[in-house]
């Protein structure tokens, strides 16, 4: 990552969730994948939930997590199944999207998982001066989009943010 002057030291505080019908908090391996990798670059975790595939499940998670994180992670529920909706649930309560997030997710997915990440709705955006991302449930996705994407960028996100 290249420093630049207009990034200030953001206190960082994430939330993740996980949306799955079928994980417990036992078997959240990608929540725990993501929690590790955030502590590993000393990011606090100060909210974490596993819950089902639910538009009002989702958003009302995700407004508990906002009170107290300025990060939200959802992983899971991006695909085109009929009951993955964690698009539907947050993509309309952004007040800013950040396009680029999906586009880069994508490109460097497709070095692992060829064209099939076409199928990846992943995004990210602003809500209440506060990041929020989601990402594919899969381990490998989790990883690329915390350690190669989100943790180099979050400060810089969270400075234009809460402007």
């Amino acid at each position: 990552m290249i420093p630049h002057s207009h990034i200030s030291e953001v206190p960082v505080t994430a939330a993740v969730i996980t949306v799955s019908t079928t994980r417990t908090k036992a078997q959240d391996t990608s929540g725990s994948k993501i929690r590790d990798l955030l502590a590993e670059k000393g990011i606090t975790v100060g909210w974490y939930a596993v819950i089902p595939d639910d538009i009002s499940s989702i958003r009302s998670a995700l407004a508990e997590a906002l009170l107290t994180c300025n990060c939200v992670i959802l992983n899971g529920g991006t695909g085109i199944t009929h009951d993955d909706c964690t698009i539907e649930a947050v993509e309309p309560l952004f007040s800013k999207r950040l396009d680029g997030f999906g586009e880069i997710f994508r490109m460097k997915s497709y070095a692992d998982i060829g064209t099939r990440t076409v199928l990846s709705r992943a995004l990210a955006g602003i809500i209440d001066k506060k990041a929020v991302f989601c990402i594919p449930g899969s381990t490998g996705a989790v990883t690329l989009a915390v350690s190669e994407i989100i943790i180099p960028e979050i400060r810089h996100i969270l400075t234009h943010a809460e402007r």
